[in-house]
């Protein structure tokens, strides 16, 4: 396979920041993603880019002369992809997005960001609620795009993978659980919890799982506001669902468990089937799905 824009933009992004983690951040993608990009750019070319020291990397000979082709290649195409914007009529436009607010909290600002940047006269105005109600919305035309659970499509609704995450089991740092890895559905169930209300794939998943054991829930507080549910977990008043980028975004403040089997949530993105997207509503479905961590169908 060849080299890619996106594998150049990287190797470009490393070396302007010096760090893979810099780099990360202005490219707004995982650190890893910039990791395995560079790794497989070098494997297609056989040879060392970088000099990877403990404080700063920097370009190897080699790197030297393909960063040079690189910011030809990249000048070349923004300033192609910024004529074909503008042809497409993609210097104004709005989209309106609906996203779960775990998603909007936690996944979406820096890709939000990213956009914006791009397409820095295209406005984008969000909307939170729950998977159900969000799909509702872009049927009846008050929704452009929405973030939904991908377990088969909603009737009358479109939609693109664009990431699977893993869901776990939330305590303080100081539970009696908290040294454990995994927990069983039944033992999640053992205590008070700290819930999303219904119409949330967090509490769905909650009620799925008290169904199949035969276990009735012991719900200690219903919230839709998510940090206010961090808060109540973190000061022990009972225990919760999060997706896993919710505990890593802050180290220590939560321990996740896994799940035993453990469980995975796959989130697309979505639209009313059929229906027309906008040059400004396409950009915003493209440019996530570029920065996604799921293989495209």
């Amino acid at each position: 396979m060849g080299l890619t824009l996106r594998q150049l933009r990287y190797f470009l992004a490393v070396i302007d920041e010096g760090s893979f983690s810099g780099a990360a951040r202005r490219v707004h993608v995982a650190q890893p993603a910039v990791s395995i990009a560079i790794a497989r750019l070098e494997e297609t070319l056989g040879l060392t880019l970088l000099h990877r020291g403990d404080r700063h990397v920097r370009p190897t000979a080699e790197g030297r002369v393909l960063e040079r082709h690189a910011r030809a290649l990249l000048s070349g195409a923004d300033a192609a992809e910024l004529e074909m914007r503008e042809l497409r009529g993609l210097i104004r436009g709005s989209v309106a997005l609906g996203v779960p607010s775990m998603m909007g909290s936690y996944y979406f600002p820096p890709v939000l960001m990213g956009f914006k940047q791009r397409y820095p006269a295209l406005r984008v105005s969000l909307f939170e609620g729950g998977g159900p109600e969000i799909a509702e919305m872009i049927r009846d035309g008050k929704l452009d795009l929405g973030v939904i659970v991908a377990e088969g499509e909603p009737d009358g609704i479109e939609s693109r993978a664009f990431l699977r995450e893993e869901m776990v089991a939330c305590v303080p740092p100081d539970h009696q659980l908290a040294g454990r890895e995994r927990i069983t559905a039944s033992e999640f169930l053992d205590h008070d919890l700290v819930l999303f209300q219904q119409g949330y794939f967090h509490r769905a998943f909650v009620d799925r799982i008290s169904e199949e054991t035969g276990r009735e829930p012991r719900i200690a507080f219903e919230s839709n506001l998510i940090a206010l549910n961090r808060s109540l977990v973190e000061r022990g008043f009972g225990i919760t669902t999060f997706l896993r980028l919710v505990v890593q975004s802050e180290p220590g403040r939560l321990v996740a468990l896994s799940f035993d089997p453990p469980v995975h949530l796959a989130l697309s993105l979505a639209w009313k089937r059929g229906g027309y997207l906008s040059h400004a509503q396409r950009a915003l479905v493209d440019f996530v799905l570029e920065h996604s961590a799921a293989p495209s169908r």
